[in-house]
This record gives C-alpha cells, sequence and structure tokens, in this order.
C-alpha cells in the first residue's frame, strides 16, 4: 500500500512542479501541506533530492558572507552576449544595464 501513496504522490506533484518550488522550501516560505507534499516527493525521487541538496549547497555558500570580485569588464561582456541570444526577453534591456 505504502508504493501505491508514493506513486499517487508523485501524479500530484511532479518534478516540474518541485523544481519550481524548492527555493521556498529550503527557505521555509511553503504551507505545512505543500512541504508535506514536497517531503513526500524527495523521498522517492532521488533527481529531485539532488537538486534539493544542491540547492542547499549554494544557499550555505551565499550565507557564509563570502564576495568574490568579477573580472575587469564581466558584466558588460555578459550582457552583450545576453543581448545577442535569440531570446526576445533579452531585447528590450537598455543598454545601459
Amino acid at each position: 500500500m505504502a508504493q501505491g501513496r508514493y506513486f499517487l504522490l508523485l501524479i500530484q506533484i511532479s518534478c516540474r512542479a518541485v523544481h519550481k518550488l524548492v527555493s521556498e522550501y529550503v527557505d521555509g516560505d511553503l504551507g505545512i501541506e505543500l512541504r508535506h507534499r514536497l517531503e513526500d516527493h524527495f523521498r522517492v525521487c532521488s533527481h529531485c533530492t539532488a537538486i534539493l541538496d544542491g540547492t542547499r549547497n549554494i544557499v550555505r555558500l551565499a550565507m557564509g558572507g563570502r564576495v568574490f570580485d568579477l573580472p575587469p569588464g564581466f558584466s558588460d561582456r555578459l550582457l552583450s552576449k545576453l543581448r545577442e541570444a535569440e531570446s526576445p526577453s533579452w531585447k528590450h534591456l537598455p543598454p545601459e544595464l
């Protein structure tokens, strides 16, 4: 019966939904019911559990207070590459960003 319950839970919340909610889960910003649904999903999905672990690691690193200086011109080069991309969502950026 337990295996059937987990299968049902996987249908109720997809990996895609878990990926969208994992940051809120780590931050503790989810309601109790949704939090439990994600925890049930993590129990049976190793891929989503790996994403959860990775997200937690990123949060730990970010909260460690370490700041890294970017190489000179990095931001300009990055923005230039993003503008070159075919994605219309980047074409509206003003040049001063």
